[in-house]
Formats: structure tokens, sequence, C-alpha cells
């Protein structure tokens, strides 16, 4: 005598194999939908609604500490109290004080005076211990990250990180050069590697060229990729035979690890050793 349920609906499979069609889904009721409806609306929302409050944030910081230094003569707010009797904050004025100042100021040093301004200050600077130090630092990421003709953070690519067969994304920062390249027989570039959510942390690695699975999205995706764990995933915009062809799998992780094993790297052996 068999224990099932006769009021029992059958499973996908037991339907399929007795061709009957499966009961078909429930209608969500209207707290199921007013719940959907409701975060639908926060994801419209929310981004916006953060984003300007980001924004509003930092014009208000740069404001507050740019526009009690602006000479009354030149604050457009003293001429609204002066003629109109009107007592309005403009907001902004600081911003777009420091993006003038900003853009003269590279005018400036971009000439031959400037130049010699510069250099002289530069020469000032590191004769100050510590401050030397965080100038070159800063000054070197500066000009990484911001000169047009740098082509740094402009690559993602797949590693295998933390070990063979796992796979996390990283962005291309330099070539390595250096004692570091010097140091390893096989070509090696600067990877960081950034953790989610937060990608201003994360591991500077040196991986070999050879090692690298370049991909085709674009920084801004591969940064939204690493803040939204995953959530945001970018389009494949590759032909189809492109996509049709993998490019790396499992079963290759395995050769490589026993390659590895088989073949180990020979040990660089430190000058302290040798004696």
């Amino acid at each position: 005598m068999s224990d099932e349920d006769p009021d029992r609906e059958p499973t996908i499979a037991e339907a399929l194999s007795q061709n009957v069609e499966p009961a078909p889904k429930k209608k969500p009721g209207p707290v199921a939908r007013l719940r959907n409806y409701f975060l639908a609306g926060l994801i419209v929302t929310a981004p916006i609604a953060i984003t300007a409050w980001i924004m509003i944030g930092v014009i208000e910081l740069i404001d507050g500490a740019v526009v009690p230094l602006i000479p009354p003569a030149y604050n457009p707010q003293t001429y609204l109290l002066r003629y109109f009797d009107i007592e309005l904050h403009i907001p902004g004025i600081g911003l777009v004080v420091v993006l003038i100042s900003l853009t003269l100021i590279g005018f400036v040093a971009a000439g031959f005076i400037g130049r010699i301004l510069v250099r002289a200050g530069e020469r000032l600077v590191n004769r100050m211990p510590v401050v030397r130090s965080v100038y070159g630092a800063l000054k070197q990421i500066f000009q990484t990250v911001l000169e047009s003709s740098s082509q740094s953070f402009r690559e993602v690519v797949l590693i295998e990180y933390p070990r063979r067969g796992i796979w996390a994304i990283g962005f291309i920062t330099s070539t390595t050069e250096g004692e570091v390249q010097n140091t390893i027989a096989d070509p090696v570039v600067n990877i960081f590697l950034p953790t989610t959510p937060n990608p201003t942390s994360g591991f500077l690695l040196f991986v070999p060229r050879r090692d690298l699975v370049p991909l085709d999205m674009t920084v801004e995706e591969g940064i939204k990729m690493v803040v939204s764990a995953g959530i945001v995933t970018p389009p494949d915009r590759r032909p189809e035979a492109a996509k049709a062809l993998p490019l790396v799998s499992s079963d290759g992780a395995m050769r490589r690890e026993a390659a590895d094993e088989d073949h180990p790297m020979p040990r660089a052996v430190s000058p302290s050793e040798e004696k």
C-alpha cells in the first residue's frame, strides 16, 4: 500500500514522465506585489539619492573652505545682498573657484618660468626628510593616474588567486621595473587586486604576463562588479564565436599546478647564504 498523498501535486520530473503539465505558479498576492514595487522603487531611487547626497556633501565641504577666502568684491553673494537685499547662498562657488585656480596653476606651471619655480620648490621639499617621502609618493601616484598619456588602470584581467583554479579580477597598473623585475626571471606586471566591497584597499601582486587573462570589460565595469560583489555583471560584448571558446578551465588549472610541482622554479640565493 502506498503512503503517498493522493492530493499531492506531482513534481516537475513526475509530471514530465507522466506527460502531465505541472501546476501553474500562483500569482503573487497584493502584499507581494507591494513589496516588489517598493524594492523596484528603492533600486531606482537609491543610487540617485546617494550620488546626489555625496555630491552635495563634497560641494558644501569645498564651499565652506574656499568661500570665506574670497574677497567680498569678487563674491557674487555680496552684490545680491547689496543691490537686491537678498541674502542667498549660491552653492558651487567654491568649486568653480577651485577649478579655475587649478587650471591657472597648470597653465603657469607648463610655461618656462613655471617649470623653474616648480623645480625650485621641489629642491626645497627634497631637503625635508619626512615631507620629501610623502611628496614624492603622492606626486608619482597622481602622475600615473591622471596623466592622459598613461595607460595605467586601463586594463582588467583575470588572475588565479588565491590558488590555481580560483579566479579574481585585477587591474594592471604598470609594467614591473627595477629590483623586483630583475629578481624575477619571467616578465611580470604590477596587478592591483581590490577587495570587495571597498576597492580602495587591496593587494599589490607581481604576476607573470603569461598567467593573465585579459578581459574586454572597461575599468568602470570591473570596479562596479567588485563593489557590487558580483551582483552587477557587465555584458559580454565579444563576438559569438569568441564567447563559444573559453580561454581557461579547471582542468587546465590542475595541469598547470601539476607542472609547477614537477618543475619548480629555482630559488634565488641571497648574498648572505652564499657566504
